[in-house]
């Protein structure tokens, strides 16, 4: 449905996305009505997951339940992201910007909930604190946002709004890396920014859950 290489010529000349684009402050106010209803209804979900997760965690994937990370959130803000930990653990993380996924890493409980985008429920905390929404830019990690800033023309537009668990990037391009799959996500940011709605919103829940149906996520 979406290519966004239109998009992605536009990005070289056309970095900023305008206040005329940007939500409006009824449509932030239902969205945030939106994010709060629903990531109340998840907590119940999260909770059981977790449970879960305690029991198979010391025979699949031991370590913590929990990772964190920092990354770049509204109007370019570090803010602490939750995930359920999905890799096994290594002293140091040595992952540039554009390097490749480490899939070596990924455990086999991990491989599954990523599939079905089970690691990523615990953001729900992050949109009820007010530093996340449930659909939105995906927040990248800080050290890489602030090298995306330097060499992806627009990306930092992208932070104009609150960053989302999914969005249109995720359902309809998937998972990325290197500079031209960059450019791709950040293409699909701005049409997302320049088109918001709530209506818009809720087809990227669909297809967000369509993704989940099919254990499509990496």
């Amino acid at each position: 449905m979406f290519d966004f290489q239109d998009d992605i010529l536009d990005l070289a000349t056309r970095p900023v996305i305008d206040d005329a684009h940007l939500p409006s402050r009824q449509l932030r106010l239902s969205k945030r009505v939106f994010d709060i209803a629903v990531s109340l209804l998840l907590l119940p979900v999260l909770g059981l997951i977790a449970a879960g997760l305690l029991v198979l965690n010391p025979v699949f994937n031991r370590g913590s339940l929990m990772h964190r990370q920092l990354r770049m959130g509204y109007a370019g803000q570090p803010f602490m992201a939750y995930k359920f930990r999905s890799m096994r653990h290594v002293v140091t993380h040595t992952r540039g910007a554009f390097d490749r996924l480490e899939e070596d890493r990924i455990s086999k409980l991990g491989a599954l909930m990523r599939k079905c985008r089970i690691d990523e429920l615990p953001q729900i905390l992050n949109v009820l604190r007010k530093e996340m929404s449930l659909i939105g830019p995906r927040p990248d990690l800080f050290d890489h946002a602030l090298a995306y800033q330097k060499q992806v023309p627009g990306y930092a537009a992208r932070h104009q709004v609150m960053p989302g668990i999914s969005g249109l990037a995720q359902t309809e391009i998937g998972y990325v890396d290197g500079l031209k799959g960059i450019r791709r996500k950040v293409a699909a940011d701005h049409y997302y920014i320049a088109h918001a709605s709530l209506r818009f919103d809720l087809w990227i829940a669909w297809r967000t859950l369509c993704v989940i149906a099919g254990c499509k996520g990496r």
